[in-house]
């Protein structure tokens, strides 16, 4: 067979296996919610809260811990940064705290330092909670076995077991208004 017969028979090949090759599946596209809050937004309170919050991701989970040497679970978590930074005191559990008296907020206008809710558990019952750090992610105490972390609101997951939010660091407008 002559090296132009070959050449041919290879690209016919080619091409009728190009043709039998299944075509991927379409991309899955997962619903994104567009975060508004940028550095210019937050306060110097929230900026506390902030670099508390991330300065305390890699400390070990621990359930009931509510400081850097014990660990933390995620209310513990939460309620250590916002004393410590802050100077604010709120409650032990998410269950008091998703009921505190504080403004909700909605998921786009979510700002730094505010704090997420979720139902870990399914159904609506608050079972985790968070700190909002901006541009759509937060920090938090997630399980046993791990490490305070740094996650995304856009997951599927997170997206799925959201609640509610709550913000009960105050605004600027707030500060401007209350020396």
């Amino acid at each position: 067979m002559s090296t132009m017969a070959r050449v041919a028979l290879l690209t016919l090949a080619s091409l009728l296996g190009a043709c039998a090759s299944h075509t991927p599946p379409p991309p899955v596209v997962q619903k994104q919610v567009v975060f508004s809050n940028t550095p210019e937004d937050t306060s110097p309170i929230a900026a506390d809260v902030l670099f508390r919050a991330l300065g305390l991701v890699g400390t070990p989970y621990r359930w009931g811990g509510n400081t850097p040497d014990s660990g933390f679970d995620c209310s513990g978590l939460i309620k250590y940064v916002y004393n410590d930074a802050a100077g604010i005191s709120l409650p032990r559990t998410t269950r008091e705290m998703i009921v505190m008296r504080a403004q909700s907020v909605g998921k786009d206008k979510l700002q730094t330092g505010d704090l997420l809710f979720f139902a870990t558990s399914g159904g609506s019952q608050v079972s985790h909670a968070g700190i909002y750090v901006g541009e759509g992610r937060f920090v938090h105490a997630p399980a046993t076995g791990g490490t305070v972390k740094l996650d995304s609101l856009n997951k599927a997951y997170w997206q799925k077991a959201y609640l509610n939010a709550k913000r009960v660091l105050p605004t600027e407008q707030h500060l401007a208004h209350n020396p």
